[in-house]
């Protein structure tokens, strides 16, 4: 009943909360929030920041429609006390859970509307920043969300020159005169880390991968700097998160055993924390069958895929995994009606599930694929075509190599080497680019046999000197791979991520087919 003593009232109310949220009471949090927040509208800094503690809460029980409907109030409340700041925090907080619930006709208005804020507002310059930096990521994930890596680049030059300019600003001591305006979003450095994490996104999905590893090394630099000091959860998500991204890119350029290390890595960190695990266990399942394709342990990708598939409701993840699962199949070769089912739910040409342009691209190299094992050629090219059609639209680097050398593999069959050969030259050149070992091994073969039959001799041995390279490269690191500890991962599927691994005598996986 103390008067001027709001302040240590509400401080009290969301301490408490916090406190049975670790308990795991957040039924008792939340109308104690509610009730704080009802009472606090003569005391904006504390009306603010208990919206925010309670959409928080409502986003961690994955309830966003009412963390939503929260920041909508917040925005509007900030809009009455004056503070424009504020309300861009609130709306660019709600514009994040819309493209997490996939709201996108609501995504697009609002933020256009938070572009105008962020712009018209005239404050604090890295406050100022900041705001466009939320904006900016926000946009990006957006664009790489929907497989459009080379729409995404002027919004990511945007941004990677905004963290420049955020990292010459010096932080004012000055505190703002409107007590509603007292947030920010997040440290400078974690903001620096974000973009270098949304950089590394990028480049592995255009297929820049020696870009990406190097920004995946400044990044995970900064990060073993910043968690010697700060505890924050957000740090371990974004390494995780950073480790997903280079773990794909290692099985891309034929460092396995690297791969297998770093996947050892993502499980020690969800084992420190259970709601990491929770958010991450589809991941690292798809990430493990992903590896198992690698070394060839098809049955063991099954497993890992169909874990993967129970654990998610992310529908691009989903579509992801059908579609590396729909390849398992293809391999194996005697799983056709497992195969045409997983197809039809992946079907380009009609009711395509998601927006990704990446990902239905993919889906028809996959149709692509399966018609050229049933030797149906001209249906595979009219797979493949499409394929590259989309691929070269947006940049799609590996889609269009593989594109590219599967096209010259039916043209070889056909006995068309012109054609052949206009296919594969290019496929080789953009390989070697990216670096992607497994389509450099399959052009390099495919060059070394085109040579032969057009009897250019010196070519034939040229490429079979380079598919001989590549071969013991590749076995050299399979070999390597399959005899680490950590290899006996490919058999979990159930629970947490064991802590312990049993070291294994030699590869226990056939290493034919591979080469």
């Amino acid at each position: 009943q103390i008067p001027q003593f709001e302040d240590v009232k509400f401080e009290a109310a969301s301490l408490l909360s916090e406190l049975y949220c670790q308990e795991n009471s957040v039924d008792t949090a939340k109308p104690l929030l509610r009730k704080a927040i009802q009472i606090s509208q003569q005391t904006p800094y504390w009306h603010c920041r208990l919206l925010f503690q309670l959409a928080q809460l409502h986003t961690l029980e994955k309830d966003l429609v009412s963390a939503c409907d929260l920041l909508g109030v917040g925005a509007e409340y900030a809009r009455v006390v004056g503070s424009e700041y504020t309300r861009a925090l609130f709306l660019l907080s709600k514009g994040m859970l819309l493209l997490m619930e996939r709201k996108l006709q609501e995504v697009h208005p609002l933020l256009t509307l938070c572009g105008q804020i962020v712009e018209n507002w005239q404050g604090n310059p890295i406050q100022k920043e900041s705001l466009r930096v939320f904006f900016l990521v926000l946009q990006v994930t957006h664009y790489l969300d929907a497989g459009q890596v080379k729409s995404v680049k002027p919004c990511l030059k945007q941004l990677q020159q905004c963290i420049q300019t955020i990292s010459t600003l010096h932080d004012d001591e000055i505190l703002p005169s409107n007590p509603a305006d007292l947030f920010h979003w997040l440290p400078k450095e974690h903001m620096c880390v974000l973009v270098y994490l949304v950089t590394v996104m990028h480049s592995m999905q255009a297929g820049y991968l020696e870009k990406a590893q190097k920004y995946t090394d400044k990044a995970l630099m900064q990060l073993e700097k910043l968690k010697m000091l700060d505890c924050s959860p957000i740090l371990s998500s974004f390494q995780v998160i950073l480790l997903e991204h280079i773990i794909m890119c290692r099985l891309v350029t034929g460092h396995k055993a690297t791969a297998l290390q770093e996947i050892s890595q993502v499980c020690q960190l969800c084992q420190q924390s259970p709601r990491l695990f929770s958010n991450h266990a589809a991941q690292l399942h798809t990430l493990l069958g992903l590896y198992c394709i690698s070394v060839n342990c098809m049955d063991n990708a099954e497993a890992q895929f169909t874990t993967a598939l129970r654990l998610t409701t992310h529908q691009e993840l989903w579509a992801f995994i059908v579609t590396n699962l729909a390849s398992v199949y293809i391999r194996e070769g005697n799983r056709h009606q497992e195969l045409y089912s997983l197809l039809e739910r992946i079907n380009p040409d009609h009711n395509f599930p998601v927006s990704s342009h990446c990902l239905r691209a993919a889906a028809f190299y996959i149709r692509g694929l399966f018609s050229f094992f049933q030797g149906r050629y001209n249906e595979a090219k009219r797979f493949l075509r499409e394929t590259l059609k989309m691929s070269n639209a947006e940049d799609l680097n590996r889609l269009t190599a593989c594109s590219l050398v599967l096209l010259g593999h039916i043209f070889y069959v056909l006995g068309n080497h012109r054609e052949s050969n206009n296919m594969v030259v290019p496929a080789m050149q953009l390989a070697s680019k990216i670096p992607d070992m497994s389509v450099q091994l399959w052009s390099s073969a495919l060059l070394r046999d085109l040579n032969k039959a057009c009897g250019n001799a010196m070519d034939a041995h040229e490429a079979a000197q380079m598919h001989q390279n590549f071969s013991q490269q590749l076995l050299q690191d399979h070999i390597e791979a399959c005899s680490l500890p950590e290899h006996n991962l490919i058999t979990w599927t159930d629970g947490p991520p064991p802590v312990q691994f049993q070291a294994q005598n030699g590869p226990t996986t056939s290493l034919a087919s591979l080469l």
